[in-house]
């Protein structure tokens, strides 16, 4: 079955109405600083990124410290300890920012980004667990405006380094050598994720710069397909975290499940997300600052793609679409908040299918409502193995709405928080996220820090 748009007459994808959609809102540096955020927001990401971002800070404090470790203390933001008191630090099998701050001292690659651990090895991780459990590691929690913070200092004899991210997680704003300040940049609290661009753009802009975005200048986003494509046969090839795509994928073959394509998107999706959450040692493409959102704004349009059989540039235009569509939103949150992100990263991938299916704005936008009308309100409790769960729901969602869409229907502008433009809909799913779910976002983390040892 191939259902895909057809080529128009200059061999770029249809798109109905094209020809005819008002460009006014572009311009040429516009469309470059579009290309240029997609750029800097999709790129990979060994593991969970909050915890990857304290292991930066520490392997660069360990570059300057140029000596091993005796001694690491870490202070980070209550978002970041929520986002990594349950995750598996990729090649330790361990969990949490401990290990996190210990192995980005003992073997991260200060000059890797957010793919800091991609080259440690077993000595490495004994020598981390060791530090750990001489109780030489101390990680705190620190009250900061900086929604994303992570601080390392490491100690060895006299000599001390203190290394400080803020804002984003690979953003380094401060270094500091025996007391001597070696780096030292401003870094502004407010807005932290606003991108000033998307202010004066639409749903519909960015609709229309991804259907004529010059080919060749978004081939790039073809490698979150390769790499969350490895990430997901791996979650297939063993259990990694909840194992829900292989048990997925094991039901079918019991047939309690049936082999269709919502349940196909549904394994690959949470088959990368459950071997990202698990430790799995493979990068993932991430978008916005999290991998998870990557997985969800590439395997659906991934999935529906091979389905429809589509060639390779019906792909790249839909990934491109997803990704662009999933940080337009994104930009409207906080950087991290008490919102799921993986449920507006869904938004992304139905987009992306939306267009696939149909070629058409309309069957977007209605299909984005809909999704705001069904998971708006999934609350964010730290990043975990139970991320695949949401993930999964966030999905299905989308390629129910799509569907949905396709017969022409929607939750309409006259139920909840769903208005009849999709903007208005998507600004009001953001500002509650980004106003009142601030007091839930404080009470998850208070009882996340305040549970009893097990």
């Amino acid at each position: 079955m191939n259902c895909t748009p057809p080529p128009a007459a200059d061999g770029s994808p249809s798109v109905q109405g094209a020809a005819d959609r008002p460009h006014s809102a572009f311009n040429h540096n516009i469309e470059q600083s579009l290309l240029a955020i997609v750029k800097r927001e999709v790129v990979p990401a060994l593991g969970c990124t909050e915890p990857i971002s304290l292991a930066l800070a520490a392997a660069t404090a360990r570059k300057y410290l140029a000596a091993e470790p005796q001694k690491i203390e870490a202070k980070v933001s209550p978002n970041l300890m929520k986002n990594g008191m349950g995750v598996t630090v990729p090649g330790t099998g361990t969990l949490g920012l401990k290990m996190a701050a210990a192995i980005g001292a003992t073997g991260g690659d200060p000059d890797a980004g957010l793919e800091v651990l991609k080259n440690i090895n077993a000595e490495q991780v004994a020598h981390a667990k060791a530090l750990i459990s001489a109780e030489k590691v101390k990680v705190s929690m620190l009250q900061t405006d900086h929604l994303l913070y992570s601080e390392a200092t490491l100690f060895c004899g006299q000599d001390s380094v203190c290394v400080r991210i803020a804002a984003h997680h690979a953003n380094i704003i401060y270094i500091e050598k025996n007391g001597e300040t070696l780096f030292a940049k401003p870094c502004a609290v407010d807005n932290e994720n606003s991108q000033e661009i998307f202010t004066a753009l639409s749903a519909k802009d960015i609709f229309d710069f991804a259907m004529r975005a010059d080919e060749n200048s978004i081939a790039f986003i073809a490698e979150a397909a390769r790499l969350n494509e490895a990430l997901s046969q791996e979650g297939l090839r063993q259990d990694y975290g909840l194992h829900i795509g292989r048990t997925l994928q094991k039901h079918i073959r019991n047939g309690l499940l049936s082999d269709d394509l919502m349940n196909r998107i549904i394994i690959a999706t949470t088959a990368a997300s459950d071997a990202r959450m698990g430790g799995a040692n493979l990068p993932a493409m991430s978008n916005s600052g999290s991998g998870n959102q990557g997985i969800t704004a590439t395997m659906p349009v991934v999935v529906v793609a091979q389905h429809l059989q589509a060639d390779r540039r019906h792909l790249i235009r839909a990934l491109f679409l997803s990704h662009l569509m999933a940080i337009y939103i994104h930009s409207k949150l906080p950087k991290l908040s008490a919102l799921c992100a993986a449920t507006t990263a869904a938004m992304g991938s139905c987009a992306g299918i939306a267009w696939l299916l149909s070629g058409k704005f309309e069957t977007i936008s209605m299909a984005i409502s809909s999704m705001i009308g069904d998971i708006s309100g999934i609350i964010c409790d730290g990043a975990a193995n139970g991320c695949a769960m949401k993930v999964s729901t966030s999905v299905t969602s989308g390629y129910k709405a799509v569907l949905m869409a396709l017969d022409n229907i929607q939750v309409t502008g006259d139920e909840g928080i769903v208005e009849h433009s999709i903007d208005r809909s998507i600004n009001n799913l953001c500002d509650i996220a980004s106003r009142s779910m601030q007091y839930t976002d404080r009470q998850v983390i208070e009882i996340m820090v305040n549970k009893p040892a097990a």
